[in-house]
């Protein structure tokens, strides 16, 4: 049963790295599984993605650079100056890895949105 559909294509993304997959198909497609994923393109996590089956789903070409990944539940508020405490519970070591954060100004990481100085609602870890 498919209750939160970002823990879904998180899940999917590391059963496939771990298997050694060049590729995984993430469903249902989502704006916010969407975002998460341009992020990880931008940050060289993933290859790239692409929407498949009428835009019913993402199609993800993986790279085999991520360790771990998955989404933060319950979704935390983080705010302007808790970046690192965050950092140090999800991420194994400082610089290494990303936080995906929601804030006013869209899907960024904890970075970005610690230099445009918002905070916002934890969503995923990826290293």
């Amino acid at each position: 049963m498919l209750v939160d559909s970002l823990s879904n294509a998180m899940s999917k993304i590391q059963n496939a790295e771990r298997a050694r997959k060049k590729e995984v198909t993430v469903a249902p497609a989502s704006k916010l599984i969407g975002e998460v994923l341009k992020i990880m393109t931008e940050e060289g996590m993933v290859k790239s993605f692409e929407p498949v089956e009428g835009g019913r789903a993402f199609r993800v070409l993986l790279h085999g650079k991520i360790n771990s990944c998955g989404a933060i539940k319950p979704r935390h508020p983080m705010k302007l100056d808790e970046g690192e405490k965050w950092e140090k519970r999800y991420l194994p070591a400082a610089g290494v890895g990303i936080l995906v954060v929601s804030t006013p100004k869209g899907v960024m990481t904890h970075r970005k949105a610690a230099e445009l100085g918002v905070g916002g609602r934890l969503l995923a870890h990826i290293y």
